[in-house]
């Protein structure tokens, strides 16, 4: 006799962020997310109004155009809007409730940077948040920056972390948005001298509109 073996349920990834900029080690971890988690898809979402964050963002359409273009090749991934086009601060718990009833049955993992699964319980809603995903967490070096020696690599200490997660297994990257634009600030506005930071798309477009060329926190 016959068995059928059941489908197994798809395996989706959230992951947010300002993305401003979008740079190398958001699609390291996007690549690495895809490849390790097993997933169907990977919905990256650039923050809308972000209760947590005190600066001004660059406006949404430059973000989501960088977004497109640092992600751009990578299977599964879809650049989603929903969380600019939300009314109000955007909260992960709302997002992961509209995703989970988009792909009914689906497992739900949400990506995080160390420095964000340390904070994670200062988030609104956070059980709901670990209720409906499991979390997938990048590691990073502590000192960032384009000045960061990458021969002396140093980890955020999550020892002490008493939630549930998986570690990415992905090199420590030494680059952040905030290095990302002092950086431009500074005088390296064309795309030659910023691709070591962001992808060559990116880059090009920064150059091409002037960004991060005044001073922002």
């Amino acid at each position: 006799m016959s068995t059928t073996v059941p489908p197994r349920p798809l395996r989706v990834g959230m992951f947010g962020g300002a993305f401003d900029p979008p740079h190398w080690a958001h699609r390291a971890l996007a690549d690495t997310a895809l490849s390790q988690l097993a997933l169907d898809v990977l919905h990256i979402l650039p923050t809308g109004q972000a209760w947590h964050k005190s600066r001004t963002l660059t406006p949404s359409a430059h973000r989501v155009a960088m977004c497109e273009r640092a992600f751009a090749g990578l299977r599964g991934v879809r650049v989603d809007t929903r969380e600019i086009q939300r009314n109000g601060p955007s909260y992960t718990a709302d997002t992961l409730a509209e995703l989970a009833a988009e792909y009914p049955g689906a497992q739900l993992f949400l990506m995080l940077g160390a420095d964000q699964l340390l904070a994670f319980k200062t988030w609104v809603r956070w059980p709901e948040v670990l209720q409906r995903a499991t979390l997938a967490v990048a590691n990073r070096g502590v000192n960032i920056g384009v000045d960061a020696d990458p021969n002396q690599p140093s980890v955020q200490d999550l020892s002490a972390v008493d939630i549930p997660f998986i570690p990415l297994a992905m090199p420590l990257q030494h680059i952040s948005a905030t290095a990302v634009r002092a950086h431009v600030r500074g005088g390296s506005r064309r795309f030659p001298d910023l691709d070591v930071l962001v992808p060559e798309g990116v880059a090009r477009y920064i150059s091409e509109h002037h960004l991060y060329q005044h001073s922002s926190a």
